[in-house]
């Protein structure tokens, strides 16, 4: 009996003594976020309590329930991020079918021309669309000439353009997950729903776009979350027209030197993305959004 307690014991200091190693080295990377996102989000947290005399005050949040701008402001940023990720299913979701489909050779290579725009600036190609778009832009000139309209159209500053910027920068990231969990779909499933006598279209309604949606989810949810805090793209081709969270944030630092003001609108942006995070958990397990667990 004491030799079975002597040796509980050892396992018991073995197992204290693997915990503190396991701490030890994982140490630095706690540092790491504690530094980088604990402190911060900590510091905005409370600034966003701090009123304008320097105490602790709501103000900063009655003003947004009291003023109708900031609703506004809200819905629009819903309202972009929305349609920008409905917009980007319909665009990517297609493309990454028919990269699927493709040899690796030729489904690589496409690949690498979805991966293109990612070496350039994000500021670079948001201007590029500015030049486009604009009244004398190229888009314009040439409709003009192929006789599709008569007048030119105004494409930037206003929704129009900023969503056609925003689903050029956000395509890509629904096109990879999607492509991925494409890619993972073994075509035996296939031929075994078309053995049952199930139509090509069948088929992929009912085996190869439920295993699908694990990756348009995590593509979408990673789309919508992205727009949310957008802010260069919005800002150009909104030409102050289209005021998402992120614009009135800097517009409450630069212009009014308003800290509480501005980390209040960030606290409330970060708790809305959590919750949508959360309500996101509910459905889809972790390597399920990931793709995986087919």
């Amino acid at each position: 009996m004491a030799a079975a307690d002597m040796n509980a014991a050892g396992l018991r200091r073995d197992e204290r003594a693997e915990r503190w190693r396991l701490f030890g080295l994982s140490s630095p990377a706690l540092l790491l976020v504690l530094v980088i996102l604990v402190i911060p989000v900590g510091w905005l947290f409370y600034v966003s309590f701090i009123g304008a005399d320097g105490n602790f005050s709501l103000e900063n949040y009655e003003r947004m329930v009291a003023r109708k701008s900031y609703s506004r402001i809200f819905v629009t940023t819903f309202q972009v991020s929305i349609l920008t990720t409905g917009l980007c299913i319909l665009i990517g979701y297609p493309l990454a079918y028919f990269m699927s489909q493709l040899p690796v050779k030729w489904a690589n290579l496409c690949l690498i021309t979805v991966l293109l725009p990612f070496w350039t600036s994000l500021l670079v190609r948001t201007y590029a669309w500015l030049v486009l778009l604009q009244k004398q832009g190229l888009v314009n000139q040439w409709a003009i000439s192929l006789g599709l309209w008569d007048e030119p159209l105004k494409f930037v500053h206003n929704m129009t353009g900023t969503l056609i910027g925003m689903v050029h920068i956000m395509l890509p990231f629904l096109i990879l997950p999607v492509y991925g969990a494409m890619r993972a779909i073994d075509g035996d499933y296939l031929k075994a729903a078309s053995n049952l006598g199930a139509s090509p279209r069948r088929a992929f309604w009912t085996v190869f776009f439920p295993l699908s949606t694990p990756g348009l989810f995590a593509g979408s949810l990673m789309v919508f979350v992205l727009c949310l805090g957008f802010f260069v793209t919005p800002a150009v081709l909104g030409g102050g027209r289209v005021i998402m969270v992120s614009m009135k944030i800097v517009s409450n630092i630069e212009l009014f030197v308003n800290w509480g003001a501005a980390s209040a609108l960030g606290v409330v942006l970060l708790l809305m993305t959590a919750v949508i995070l959360w309500i996101a958990s509910r459905f889809l397990k972790l390597e399920q959004m990931t793709g995986g667990g087919h």
